[in-house]
């Protein structure tokens, strides 16, 4: 993971594998959603996110994904993927991507997570505590 000069915004470098190609010639959607995750999770470690809400006896979990499928993907190009925190309310934060291929800067998906802030223990909802908020600025990616 590479971040970007924006505060709050990472960027990772995806090459496409052949692993990621459906029958229909191009990266699968499900990969997309897979990468969603990683970058979430690279952002969420790279930040601190991770350590300090285990620190408070919690973690995220997803409720929902949307994410809209612009251009096709395919093996041996190389996809930068860029993600941040656009909304943190009481126990829940709003995460963006995008998808953008480099050789072109096609974007070629965009979409967005809502994460809730969880007790580990007991998987309910709580307050985002003060210490993992200042984890992520809020950012957009415009």
């Amino acid at each position: 993971m590479t971040p970007t000069d924006t505060p709050g915004i990472l960027t990772r470098r995806i090459e496409v594998p052949s692993s990621a190609i459906d029958a229909n010639g191009h990266v699968n959607n499900v990969v997309f959603v897979q990468w969603m995750q990683d970058v979430a999770i690279q952002h969420a470690n790279d930040s601190g996110a991770t350590a300090a809400a285990r620190d408070d006896g919690a973690t995220w979990f997803a409720r929902s994904h949307h994410i809209e499928y612009l251009r096709p993907a395919y093996v041996g190009e190389v996809i930068e993927a860029a993600t941040c925190i656009v909304t943190a309310k009481r126990a829940t934060s709003t995460r963006r991507y995008r998808f953008t291929r480099l050789s072109d800067g096609v974007v070629l998906a965009q979409g967005e997570t809502e994460w809730v802030y969880v007790c580990a223990e007991t998987g309910r909802p709580r307050s985002i505590p003060e210490s993992v908020r200042l984890c992520f600025p809020l950012a957009d990616l415009g």
